[in-house]
């Protein structure tokens, strides 16, 4: 994509608002939910599972990135495809590799650092406010997938392997999130840091509240299935995608001017 294409993309991400982080948390639910669907419910199996889920991915993935503005139905069935394939991601490595979710919550959250300084050393700025080039969009799209690996590992060393339990899990990270934003409105925390922490930290919230409610209560779960879970909270997304897609209220033209891709 040359420069003069670059700049007559609208902002390709929306508006953060309350109606973004309700659907951001659905969505990683379904993320945990969906993908042990998948895998147990439906007997596919984890590779079976993971090829299925990372087709889907690439195919919403290319016609998000064929887009020259920000389409809710289009992104936000990218989220949730993303959001599976993290946990999968993070599941082959345990489940099939048996890399351990420390060290798994570590390189994923390497990865997510050198796709962040690489991003800033060549865009000068994180902003998810003007994503307007084709670059700018890749770096966006790794780094949300990063954070989907790394919220699954994290969460799963939090509630699994450290033995919290997944509602006292999604209480620690819940918390933290509450303290992301008290920073941000009472002191000031810079947006983008605040942005990208809480990004991260909901992975691991909507993972453990989507554990809490399907895994076995032996397990420290309510016992409910996958399949109505994932099904209630899919309708959930749609609705509210819908009201954002007749509303318009979560789009958002770029503050900046976009470098050259």
């Amino acid at each position: 994509m040359n420069s003069s294409a670059a700049r007559r993309m609208l902002n390709k991400v929306p508006l953060v608002t309350l109606y973004f982080w309700i659907i951001k948390i659905l969505a990683t639910t379904v993320g945990e939910t969906g993908a042990d669907f998948l895998n147990f419910n439906l007997g596919l199996g984890l590779s079976l599972t993971s090829l299925l889920a990372g087709v889907f991915l690439i195919g919403f993935l290319v016609l998000q990135l064929r887009q020259d503005r920000y389409v809710p139905w289009i992104y936000w069935v990218t989220v949730v495809f993303l959001s599976v394939v993290g946990t999968l991601i993070t599941d082959n490595l345990s489940d099939n590799f048996g890399v351990s979710l420390y060290a798994s919550t570590a390189a994923f959250g390497v990865a997510l650092a050198i796709t962040f300084i690489a991003w800033y050393r060549q865009e000068h700025t994180l902003s998810i406010h003007a994503i307007t080039t084709r670059r700018r969009e890749l770096y966006y799209w790794a780094a949300i997938l990063f954070t989907f690996a790394l919220g699954t590992a994290s969460g799963d060393l939090v509630s699994e392997q450290m033995g919290l339990g997944y509602a006292f899990a999604g209480l620690i990270f819940g918390g933290m999130i509450a303290l992301i934003t008290f920073g941000y409105y009472v002191f000031g925390l810079n947006s983008v840091l605040a942005f990208w922490a809480a990004y991260v930290l909901t992975r691991p919230l909507g993972a453990s509240m989507g554990d809490f409610l399907t895994q076995a209560p032996r397990g420290g779960g309510l016992g409910f299935s996958t399949m109505p879970v994932s099904g209630i909270f899919l309708v959930i997304i749609i609705g509210l995608v819908a009201y954002l897609t007749i509303s318009r209220i979560d789009l958002e033209e770029a503050t900046e001017t976009p470098a050259p891709a």
